[in-house]
């Protein structure tokens, strides 16, 4: 029996939620790489499916560096 190797990368996620309840995903260090859910889970899960198609076809060498999240407050009129 053959030792497979994994490999294992870990990857930042942005989750939000629209003005109708849906959650929107997004992995900011690889480009295009969004997606949504009724439910985090969902959303989530169908992420993974779109991190796994962008993976299959370019090998995460080039990453953008991830710096990190800040909030801003705003004061509107």
């Amino acid at each position: 029996m053959k030792n497979i190797k994994h490999n294992s990368i870990h990857l930042p996620v942005m989750i939000e939620q629209d003005e109708d309840g849906v959650f929107i995903v997004s992995c900011p260090v690889l480009k295009a790489c969004h997606s949504y859910g009724k439910t985090v889970d969902d959303a989530l899960s169908n992420l993974k499916e779109v991190i796994e198609m962008i993976l299959e076809d370019e090998k995460p060498v080039n990453l953008n560096s991830f710096v990190g999240f800040r909030e801003m407050e705003f004061v509107t009129a």
